[in-house]
C-alpha cells in the first residue's frame, strides 16, 4: 500500500515562500508521475504540479506558473514544491498524490494514493 504524507504547510505573508514536501511509503518511485493539488473551502480541488521520476518532465496550473517550483529527490523518494511569491488566494490544503491511471496529469480523477494534506494559509 503506497503511503503519501505531506509537510511543510503554514501561515505566511503575502509575498513569501514555503516548501513543501511529501514522503512516500510502500513504493520507490521510478517510471511514476506524482503532483500536487490543492482544495480551498467551497471550492474544487485544483491542479498545481506535476512531475515525471523517469524523465524529469514538469506540469504547471497557470495559476502558480513562474512562482511554484515541482521538485524530487529520488533517494529519498520524495517530491517538493517550492512556493515563491505567494498571494493570499494560495491559501488552501495540498494534497500530493500518485498519477496512477496515467490519463491526464492535470486532471485528479487520474490519482490515487492522496495523502492527508497540509494547510497553507497567505496572510495579506
Amino acid at each position: 500500500q503506497v503511503h503519501m504524507v505531506e509537510s511543510g504547510g503554514g501561515l505566511v505573508q503575502a509575498g513569501g515562500s514555503l516548501r513543501l514536501s511529501c514522503a512516500a511509503s510502500g513504493r520507490t518511485f521510478s517510471n511514476d508521475v506524482t503532483g500536487w493539488f490543492r482544495q480551498a473551502p467551497g471550492k474544487e480541488r485544483e491542479f498545481v504540479a506535476a512531475i515525471s521520476w523517469s524523465s524529469g518532465w514538469t506540469l504547471y496550473g497557470d495559476s502558480v506558473k513562474g512562482r511554484f517550483t515541482i521538485s524530487k529527490d529520488n533517494a529519498k523518494n520524495t517530491m517538493y514544491l517550492q512556493m515563491n511569491s505567494l498571494k493570499p488566494e494560495d491559501t488552501a490544503v495540498y494534497y500530493c498524490a500518485v498519477d496512477r491511471l496515467r490519463v491526464a496529469p492535470s486532471s485528479a480523477a487520474s490519482y490515487d494514493y492522496w495523502g492527508q494534506g497540509t494547510q497553507v494559509t497567505v496572510s495579506s
